[in-house]
């Protein structure tokens, strides 16, 4: 089968002297919550690795297609990845092996899946029945190759375990699921309902916990690793998750390294936030709904938050706000303390319900539903997640902290006295902030544009200063002291 996907993969322009792109660091770990700044992970250098990319459905452990299941290019992926200056993705699966994929299209057919279809008998897709005591090397060989080839590219990787949306909202009498009693031997029977994200029945949780013990023994000696138990499972979920967060880091604690654990948004508009703080996971990542849109809340430390547009900023919202207000979204959780993910179609045409929401160039011989080229008019939330993570990497994000005050903006990361990061999402260009006695550098840097438009130095008393961008449109401000002596006003 011919391997498809290779996107056409333009070189970001990342002018100035912020940064050189080349994508050919390692990525390091195990990662682990920084004691000194909580809302972040270091590899234990010490240093912030602050983590952001775009994720689509298809990128990893599962293939799909409408009659069969199609390889991604795997490699021009994360071209694509580098390409953004991203160095993180959600790995997912979509483990109903028959089903629609929510609102973008289908039903597709999904492989490979965690288990060997041995029959004897039909499962409810036509095909053999799925054996639970028996795993799919192919499918554990693939999540570590696939893991393997990211880290080299200093790429991080969120292990999705489960796929909680498709199991209550793309359950059909045809979709093959494995934990329905129709579809595997074993008499492991979660019935047809969304019962699998429960507890209500032992012999389901104990096959889900030996295929969480197979992931983690696959991947355990891997750097780049963190896992999500669940996309989008629903409210009843919580018990099952929280169960799942605490199994994951027992068996962990057998294993010669620890990696971080996540739980992320129920289906839009159902969460209640404070599920997800009081969790035991490392990091979590909430619905945009609860306040991550137009005027994030400022992080506390107390998890890692990662903040998703696949929950709750949805396509059809991101395009009717448009490219500015996209812009500004990922700049306005960065300077609060949070990392950011782009739910991205990539190469999808999607149909049904979501017609609209991307429109790749060409069509791909093997399977009509992708394209060849990603949908352009997605580059400005992918270049300014790319773009932020440059300032990430620049300034000391270790004492940087996020703070309303200082900047009459409200977006400022800040280590009083020693450098400052300011956020002005307009529309008036001049704006105040308070600075502490001494010289400085500074620097202008035009988000949409992506360079640097202007550099110097200047040295001011304690208090209140205005700046005026040289440029319209929202602007970005970072001022750092300056170290050498007698260094005056420019």
């Amino acid at each position: 089968m011919t391997n498809f996907l290779r996107p056409f993969v333009a070189v970001l322009a990342f002018a100035g002297s912020v940064l050189a792109v080349n994508g050919s660091s390692k990525a390091t770990g195990p990662l682990r919550t920084l004691e000194a700044n909580p809302r972040y992970f270091t590899d234990g250098s010490g240093k912030v690795i602050y983590l952001t990319g775009s994720h689509t459905w298809a990128n990893f452990a599962t293939d799909m297609g409408k009659e069969k299941p199609v390889p991604l290019d795997y490699e021009g992926y994360l071209d694509f990845l580098v390409a953004h200056h991203h160095n993180f993705f959600r790995g997912w699966l979509w483990d109903v092996p028959y089903s629609r994929q929510g609102p973008n299209g289908g039903p597709f057919r999904w492989d490979p899946m965690p288990w060997m279809r041995t029959g004897p008998g039909l499962a409810t897709d036509g095909l053999p029945k799925f054996d639970l005591t028996r795993f799919n090397q192919a499918y554990f060989d693939r999540i570590r190759s696939r893991t393997i080839a990211a880290g080299k590219r200093g790429i991080y990787v969120s292990i999705m375990l489960f796929q909680g949306y498709a199991w209550v909202k793309d359950r059909t009498d045809k979709d093959g699921f494995p934990y329905d009693g129709r579809n595997n031997i074993n008499s492991v029977d979660a019935g047809p309902g969304y019962a699998a994200v429960t507890l209500e029945f032992p012999a389901v949780t104990a096959a889900q916990e030996a295929y969480v013990r197979k992931v983690i023994d696959t991947v355990n000696d891997l750097d780049n690793v963190l896992y999500e138990i669940a996309n989008e499972a629903n409210v009843h979920s919580t018990a099952w998750q929280y169960h799942m967060i605490d199994f994951i880091n027992a068996y962990q604690a057998t294993k010669p390294r620890r990696h971080p654990v996540g739980m992320t948004a129920h289906i839009r508009g159902k969460v209640r936030l404070q599920e997800l703080f009081n969790s035991h996971a490392d990091w979590i990542s909430p619905s945009c709904d609860d306040g991550y849109i137009k005027d994030p809340p400022i992080a506390t430390g107390s998890k890692v938050v990662i903040v998703d547009s696949d929950h709750g900023y949805t396509w059809k919202p991101l395009k009717q706000d448009g490219p500015a207000l996209q812009q500004a979204w990922v700049w306005k959780n960065f300077l609060r303390g949070y990392q950011l993910l782009f739910m991205d179609p990539y190469l999808s045409r999607t149909e049904g319900t979501s017609v609209g929401r991307n429109n790749p160039e060409g069509t791909n011989p093997d399977e009509p539903y992708f394209g060849l080229k990603p949908d352009p008019y997605w580059e400005t939330m992918r270049n300014a997640m790319g773009r932020a993570r440059l300032y990430a990497e620049k300034m000391d994000l270790v004492t940087a902290l996020p703070n309303r005050e200082l900047a009459s903006t409200g977006y400022c990361l800040a280590h009083p006295g020693i450098e400052y990061l300011v956020y002005n999402p307009g529309p008036g260009k001049e704006f105040t902030l308070v600075l502490e006695a001494g010289p400085y550098e500074f620097e202008w840097y035009d988000p949409t544009a992506g360079r640097v438009v202007e550099t110097g130095r200047l040295t001011t008393q304690a208090g209140v200063r205005s700046f005026t961008a040289p440029f319209s449109g929202d602007a970005v401000l970072y001022v750092k002291r300056f170290a050498s002596k007698g260094a005056g006003p420019r």
